[in-house]
């Protein structure tokens, strides 16, 4: 089936906001084997609203929109929606009900405008939202192809990737014939270009029956492996096309389905019974945040430092001033010394390290801008390992933790931390 998505609101056109809506509804509805034909933007104007929806429903069966459900004027989705399909809008008192008792648990006078939200075109389904005040709905568009089909959900992202999990994916798996069913898995890789990845995995799967799709997201690749067919084998088809890709990424795959490089981290600590402390001083504290962004990384995450300063470094970490000194603080002498200090102040059975030179300045002849050294103090023993980065500041330090984060994993699961990331541009 055909699908194509809709975002709606001038902070999308005016540029003021960047539409991830529209990017994660297409990965889900491709995962999920519908074609998504086009994605189109528009303003908060009915007569151009109105227009996209009608332009969308002539090249897809399915139309999916996201924004305009909220109270305020310029929210126009909702009535727009009616008027062309030429049904009156209609009350829910459920709804209406919810939203008066939101307020009421915070405490709050409701705003009357906030019941716009309780209103849906007649003969719509209502998408219950847990996470906001304003739900989503489905409906059907006439036209001479057949009933086609209509989502509308909130453009406040978490309040729409809920409604896509819970009520938007489910749904549209029961509109699917049942003679034709799709199948994926996903490879996440690190340490490696798109384009070397693309010729990796070229000829390892038969790309008349098995389609890769690759998903570039610094600082990691996913590698999207999809099967189409009939039920009865498609998981055996995708098994063995997902262990021909597995075979040829080899070290390059650092974890398969939906996970981070943070997330995989975490599950191989928390498996293991084992602890970590961090380090940080050109990273400012990145890994630390990316790590406890994990949901249970209290179980494996004592704490951290972010010595940024030399005195630092030596007061809290008790770095040798000799060798800041001897070596200066971008270097691997003294990441190792970072690594035992945060270790032995926590008790953590891996202590980890980053230093470096983030830019756009500081950097010199011996010591480029994007020099970081990175240092992990274990039951094995010490590593560390000097890199050279590129890339804006922002770039760099993403990377940086990106690397450090896999030195982890690797420590973990008895590898050598510093054959991390051989990266290829």
């Amino acid at each position: 089936m055909r699908a194509a998505i809709l975002s709606t609101g001038d902070e999308l056109t005016t540029g003021r906001t960047l539409d991830t809506n529209a990017n994660y509804i297409a990965d889900q509805l491709l995962a999920n084997g519908f074609e998504v034909v086009a994605m189109m933007t528009v303003g908060d104007y009915p007569e151009r609203i109105e227009t996209a929806w009608r332009t969308l429903f002539e090249q897809a069966e399915i139309v999916i929109g996201t924004g305009g459900l909220g109270p305020t004027a310029d929210d126009l989705t909702t009535e727009t929606v009616a008027r062309m399909l030429g049904v009156p809008l209609i009350s829910d008192q459920a709804t209406a009900n919810k939203i008066r008792g939101f307020f009421e648990a915070m405490g709050r006078q409701m705003p009357a405008n906030n019941l716009k939200q309780a209103l849906f075109p007649e003969g719509a389904t209502i998408l219950e939202n847990d996470m906001g005040t304003a739900p989503g709905f489905r409906f059907q568009f006439p036209s001479p192809r057949g009933a086609l089909h209509g989502v509308v959900m909130p453009g406040v992202p978490r309040e729409m990737k809920h409604l896509m999990a819970d009520r938007v994916l489910p749904w549209l798996q029961a509109l699917r014939s049942a003679d034709e069913a799709w199948r994926s898995h996903t490879f996440q890789t690190f340490g490696i270009s798109e384009s070397a990845l693309d010729e990796m995995v070229a000829d390892a799967v038969d790309p008349t029956a098995v389609r890769l799709a690759f998903r570039a997201a610094f600082p990691q690749i996913s590698l999207r492996v999809t099967v189409q067919g009939h039920p009865g084998d498609l998981e055996a088809r995708l098994a063995g096309a997902a262990a021909a890709i597995r075979e040829r990424l080899g070290e390059y795959c650092y974890a398969e389905g939906d996970m981070t490089m943070e997330g995989e981290v975490g599950r191989l600590l928390a498996a293991g019974g084992a602890t970590i402390a961090v380090a940080e001083s050109c990273t400012g504290g990145l890994v630390a945040h990316r790590l406890t962004n994990i949901a249970g990384s209290s179980a494996y995450v004592l704490g951290g430092v972010v010595a940024y300063s030399n005195e630092i470094k030596q007061s809290a970490l008790g770095v040798d001033a000799a060798t800041l000194a001897r070596h200066g603080a971008v270097s691997t002498e003294v990441a190792e010394e970072m690594a035992r200090g945060v270790r032995r102040a926590t008790g953590a059975d891996y202590g980890l390290a980053t230093t470096g030179i983030a830019g756009p300045g500081g950097g010199s002849a011996e010591k480029p801008v994007g020099t970081v050294c990175i240092a992990i103090d274990g039951p094995s023993g010490a590593h560390s390992h000097r890199y050279q980065l590129w890339g804006n500041r922002e770039w760099v330090k993403l990377l940086a933790s990106q690397i450090a984060l896999d030195w982890v994993r690797r420590a973990v699961l008895g590898q050598d931390p510093s054959a991390s990331a051989v990266l290829r541009r």
